[in-house]
């Protein structure tokens, strides 16, 4: 299935769960909070995620790299790691073209080793789905809007949540993880 496909599953099967919401739903706080959002707001940001990771997964710098990309309102965060600073500005450059895009937060990590073995990186996998499983089985977090990647033992946190209590529990939880050497913490709180 080639990218174009990829993208039109993606923007339908969004569409489809979100419309079960109702168009009018907000966070559950009395609408005090800046963070209420509609569901076309959700749409248009989830075809805003998909279309900055389409064209890095085209891009043959990124092939093989574990890049997340969330948007919240039209911001972009991008998260993960790579080798270079060249090809942290170049995702950059990337993101800014998406049409739709108001602002690129870049919380992309340089790799510490880039001679990584095979053994690490299914270490690595494992430690994540660890972290991923614990902020899970958490109920004071929100845990579907947290990212996840390990490289090295050491795991980086990004995405939106709630309110900075979730921000330290997340920190805490990814800590507590057993194979966690280091948590980088480049979670932010939704506006």
């Amino acid at each position: 299935m080639n990218t174009y496909h990829r993208l039109v599953v993606l923007i339908v099967s969004v569409t489809g769960v979100l419309s079960f919401t109702g168009c009018g739903k907000t966070q559950e706080d009395g609408g005090k909070s800046a963070a209420n959002t509609t569901v076309g707001t959700e749409i248009d940001d989830s075809i805003i995620t998909a279309k900055v990771k389409s064209k890095l997964l085209a891009d043959s710098d990124f092939k093989g790299f574990d890049l997340k990309v969330e948007t919240r309102k039209g911001d972009v965060q991008l998260s993960g790691f790579v080798d270079t600073q060249a090809q942290i500005d170049h995702a950059m450059m990337i993101t800014r073209s998406v049409e739709g895009v108001k602002n690129v937060d870049n919380r992309v990590s340089l790799k510490k080793d880039s001679g990584t073995t095979m053994g690490v990186k299914v270490d690595d996998s494992i430690v994540t789905s660890k972290v991923k499983s614990s902020l899970l089985a958490d109920p004071d977090i929100k845990s579907f809007d947290i990212a996840v990647i390990t490289n090295n033992g050491e795991v980086q946190l990004s995405g939106f949540v709630d309110n900075q209590t979730q921000i330290e529990r997340a920190t805490d939880v990814a800590r507590r993880t057993e194979g966690v050497h280091n948590v980088i913490n480049e979670l932010r709180v939704k506006k």
